[in-house]
């Protein structure tokens, strides 16, 4: 068949070469010569145009899988007490088990779950349904950014591999992730075994907190509020690389702090990751 020929390439994944009497065949073919090749493989590409080889996939492993719930088990203790948090004060709105349940099941975020429950109605009406909305979103912003971080370690992954690891995505394991590709891995099972060893704990502890109403009332009491701080502080340290790179990170805490004393409600976060986004921006283009 008269075409380019598909050459391999390190940088961007594929290149195309095309002989002389190639270019010389499609040049002398007929209108209706095309026109019956067309008819004949209507799902190939006309000949003589460029043709892109899929990027090669990135490794999804059981053995990346097991790497990431490992690294994930210190986190476990803390997120299922705070599960269990959830459970009991979704108990106290008047939800049933099978709702909270799901609740922990499908959405899968600490913060915004307990967001909801803060404005929770019964019976709900649009204009409260627009302001948990509004909320959960705010809160959940930050996904955003996160997502796009991670996803030129996944370019190339199928579309069953990009479900699964972005359903299980939370700060935990994104910053997992993140700091394994940054020292030269590139199986996205770590993250994807992470996110679902957090999953798991996750679900399985709402379920005693809310049959108990009341596991643990209130987390800062025992201080169990500052283990996920903790674990983000101590898994940042090896991915400090000098006082210019680390500047984004000081803006986006500073522009936090400021916003949080300045604007009511969860405005700080995305105010946060905005200015540092674009201080990295600017001192990257420096």
């Amino acid at each position: 068949m008269c075409g380019p020929t598909p050459i391999p390439d390190a940088q961007a994944g594929w290149q195309t070469r095309s002989s002389g009497a190639c270019s010389g065949a499609c040049d002398q073919a007929s209108d209706g010569e095309m026109l019956r090749r067309k008819e004949e493989y209507p799902f190939r590409k006309p000949n003589c145009q460029t043709v892109m080889s899929r990027p090669p996939r990135p490794a999804f492993t059981l053995a990346g899988a097991r790497l990431g719930a490992r690294l994930a088990l210190p986190l476990l203790p803390g997120a299922m007490v705070f599960a269990s948090a959830f459970g009991a004060a979704a108990a106290q709105k008047g939800l049933e088990l099978w709702q909270t349940m799901a609740f922990s099941a499908t959405v899968f975020a600490g913060a915004s779950q307990m967001v909801a429950l803060e404005v929770w109605q019964d019976p709900w009406t649009l204009s409260g349904l627009l302001v948990v909305t509004v909320l959960v979103a705010t809160v959940n912003a930050r996904m955003i950014l996160m997502g796009a971080a991670i996803q030129p370690y996944m370019v190339g992954a199928s579309r069953g591999q990009v479900a699964a690891v972005t359903f299980v995505l939370a700060d935990a394991n994104w910053l997992i992730g993140m700091r394994y590709h940054g020292e030269g891995g590139r199986d996205i099972g770590v993250v994807f075994g992470a996110g679902l060893m957090l999953w798991c704990g996750w679900v399985a502890a709402t379920l005693p907190g809310h049959l108990a109403g009341a596991v643990v009332p209130d987390p800062e009491r025992f201080g169990l509020d500052l283990v996920m701080p903790i674990f983000f502080a101590a898994m940042l340290v090896p991915m400090w690389k000098g006082a210019r790179p680390a500047i984004p990170w000081a803006v986006a805490g500073s522009a936090a702090l400021i916003a949080q004393a300045l604007i009511p409600g969860y405005a700080f976060i995305i105010v946060g990751a905005l200015a540092g986004a674009i201080a990295g921006a600017v001192i990257d283009d420096a």
